[in-house]
């Protein structure tokens, strides 16, 4: 079964990404700051990280930096889910090792299209 680990400070999001994912056969782990994102994908086992920029704790751009460092997460694709659209900001995701990025509000089906994509290469 695909693993994914969902990285967002508001529990609600966090719920509807589990749903949207879990209906869909994926297994999802949660996580509700960078921090804890950072030490549950540093013990791998996922195929794809979906995370929030802006968190409590340690904020996504840094929890991707220091997971990047970790074997277990150097080749993991890393999803932003964010209300940030800012360019200067998506343009530091992407040179952090951030494979995608989606704006919330987000649209469930969007997420899975996305999700499978990434997880196809």
């Amino acid at each position: 079964m695909t693993a994914i680990l969902t990285v967002d400070d508001s529990a609600s999001i966090r719920q509807a990404i589990k749903i949207a994912l879990s209906g869909e056969g994926y297994a999802v782990t949660e996580a509700a700051n960078g921090a804890e994102g950072l030490d549950k994908g540093a013990a791998g086992g996922f195929d794809l990280i979906v995370t929030d920029l802006n968190m409590p704790v340690m904020d996504g751009l840094s929890m991707i930096r220091e997971l990047r460092k970790r074997p277990a997460g150097a080749g993991v694709p890393i999803l932003f889910l964010t209300t940030e659209s800012d360019a200067d900001i998506k343009a530091q995701a992407k040179a952090a090792g951030a494979t995608g990025w989606l704006t919330k509000p987000f649209d469930p089906e969007q997420l899975l299209r996305v999700v499978r994509k990434v997880l196809a290469k």
